[in-house]
């Protein structure tokens, strides 16, 4: 049974991905059975044309998308405003040059035992291009702000005041529990949370092999966990203090322990099953949904198994059930309200807030990982593959829902890899299937290294990290924040605060003089409804009149340079201007532009001005 959940003995591999060899020995599990047979042999000529071909596929599929762009709209890196016509060709020259070397670095052959370390290592090294990116959506101020209570306070008190006087929206508490353990240990640095978030997207592109290699052989396993990388919406997410990333690692972690639970049994299996199910329940409630593949797991495994697997089933269920039900049982009112609200406002929005198919399957996914699980789904009707319903159960059931947003989709993107790895694997010829991979590996990350980087980096996101950066670096222990309403978006502009905090060592006090703010009309339907109705109770608000010992004042608005009220104007008045980062888009109705303040003498003697 080792042999055949491993594969073969004598794989090779070419770079990160295997030589196709024929499937292992008759006694092989069904389990172990390959998706496809031994490569088609080529002549050189033809292996030659075909590699050709796939290159120039690639090549052109990218001028498509930028020629097509204005169908992509992705609310946050639509093609629109990530590739211009000063970047097109640039990016087109470094995908070419990127696809030669692929080409000749198809050559290199790795030991079998490597390829784990290889595709964790290689994951992460990837992912940690993207850790100079803003935070660039505004949620991650909740996560910041129930962390930072967990590092405040403890554990009993998170714990305790979870959804009391830690708001929480819609939230579910192991992430930020987690980050918050995070800050505990390291201190609020924002590179530890980073460190964490790529842990768990590396671990997730392992799991993403263990799960093809279970189910099929290592061949699917690999190119399955090496396309993952072909995702550039994926890699611009990896380093965010979300929760999505996190949600993917434990659901796939979930899904791949049951899988192994099922089929082989044993107390440890199945513990670890049980108690990864019941943390994937504590992640995020879209995950609740995509558990319901545990089911089709456990149906796969009694057709290939027999009534042995009910017994190993029920247990999962038993040790889940206890695991989940003291925290459901405590929190009730809690969880009760999060999904009242769930069905009455985030389930409509979801109609009104969506992005297309077409653009989260062809732009904010590479195209050919798309036509490749769609071509799978006839290769697997055609050869009966009861296994194919447990990796594609996820996906369709998204489209089924018509979920039309793709941060709600990443949890479900190993199960979309692997749905192309299969699709892919059945071209057989192990040249054509390393250089189709590596030209879709390639093309993502110029997409996200050369386009979504860019202009993430250039959004007033990156006001507040830069901000945050600068206030660390001069003395004292606290900074005085004023925010300044903005007219022209539906966001609090309070939200700005436990973000500018991430990024600063100082401590946080609400000026005294800084203006009530006060909600749009429409905002019980917008998208940002959060930001008004979950404050954050962690950043003492000074009296009107009372001089602070803060080292500086930092005014947060939208740069419009409308007149300030009287209150901030008269504060001000009494310090000088030394710093401003105004960098701004024109993309994002909401800006953070900040100007820091500080006294006359201690303030130096040239304003500073980043745009």
């Amino acid at each position: 049974m080792e042999q055949a959940m491993n594969g073969t003995s004598k794989t090779c591999f070419k770079g990160l991905l295997p030589r196709l060899t024929r499937p292992g020995p008759a006694a092989f599990s069904a389990w172990a059975r390959p998706a496809g047979g031994r490569g088609l042999p080529l002549k050189q000529e033809e292996e030659a044309v075909a590699v050709l071909l796939v290159s120039l596929s690639a090549l052109t599929v990218f001028l498509a998308l930028y020629v097509f762009r204005s169908f992509d709209d992705n609310r946050l890196t639509s093609w629109q405003w990530t590739v211009s016509e000063t970047q097109v060709w640039p990016m087109f020259l470094v995908l070419l040059t990127g696809i030669l070397l692929a080409h000749v670095l198809s050559g290199i052959t790795l030991p079998r035992r490597w390829t784990v370390a290889a595709l964790f290592a290689a994951s992460f090294m990837t992912a940690g291009i993207f850790w100079r990116e803003p935070e660039v959506i505004i949620d991650a101020g909740r996560y910041f702000t129930q962390a930072k209570h967990l590092a405040l306070f403890g554990v009993g008190s998170f714990v305790m005041e979870w959804g009391r006087a830690i708001p929480v929206w819609t939230d579910l508490p192991l992430v930020p529990f987690l980050y918050g353990l995070v800050f505990s240990i390291f201190g609020e640095d924002r590179t530890a949370v980073q460190v964490l978030t790529t842990l768990f997207f590396s671990g997730t592109v392992v799991l993403t092999y263990a799960i093809g290699r279970t189910l099929w052989n290592e061949t699917v396993g690999v190119i399955a966990g090496v396309l993952l990388l072909g995702m550039p919406y994926l890699l611009i997410q990896v380093p965010l203090m979300l929760v999505d990333v996190p949600t993917m690692f434990f659901l796939t972690l979930a899904v791949f322990a049951t899988i192994v639970a099922l089929g082989r049994g044993g107390k440890a299996w199945l513990a670890l099953a049980s108690v990864t199910i019941g943390l994937s329940l504590l992640t995020k409630y879209s995950a609740w949904v995509m558990l319901s593949v545990l089911a089709v797991v456990f149906l796969v495994h009694l057709i290939e198994r027999g009534w042995v697997i009910v017994g190993r089933a029920g247990a999962i269920m038993g040790v889940s059930g206890l695991l989940i039900a003291p925290a459901v049982l405590w929190k009730y009112g809690v969880f009760a309200e999060q999904i009242k609200l769930l069905v009455d406002y985030q389930a409509p929005g979801l109609q009104r807030w969506g992005e297309s198919h077409l653009s989260t399957f062809f732009f904010q996914i590479h195209p050919f990982v798309t036509v490749a699980a769609l071509g799978s789904v006839a290769v697997a009707v055609v050869r009966k593959d009861l296994r194919f319903l447990i990796v594609c159960w996820v996906v369709l059931l998204l489209m089924v829902l018509e979920v039309r947003r793709i941060r709600y989709v990443i949890p479900a993107l190993p199960m979309l890899a692997l749905m192309a790895a299969y699709g892919m694997r059945q071209l057989r010829n192990a040249r054509i299937v390393r250089h189709l991979v590596a030209c879709t590996v390639i093309s993502a990350l110029v997409t996200a290294t050369f386009g979504y980087l860019p202009f993430l980096s250039g959004t007033s996101a990156v006001n507040l990290k830069d901000a945050g950066a600068y206030l660390s670096s001069i003395g004292g222990q606290s900074v005085e924040v004023i925010v300044l309403a903005q007219a022209r978006s539906s966001v609090n502009p309070a939200a700005a605060v436990p973000i500018l905090d991430l990024h600063t060592d100082k401590d946080i006090v609400i000026a005294g003089t800084s203006p009530d703010l006060a909600p749009p009309d429409s905002i019980g339907t917008s998208p940002v409804r959060f930001t008004w109705e979950t404050p954050s109770p962690l950043y003492p608000k000074a009296a009107p009149a009372a001089p602070t010992d803060a080292a500086a004042l930092a005014v947060i608005s939208d740069g419009r340079g409308g007149p300030l009220p009287e209150p901030v104007r008269r504060r001000i008045a009494e310090l000088k201007r030394i710093s401003e980062f105004a960098v701004s888009d024109r993309v994002f109705r909401y800006k953070t532009i900040v100007t820091i303040y500080r006294p006359h003498e201690t303030a130096g003697g040239r304003v500073s001005i980043m745009r």
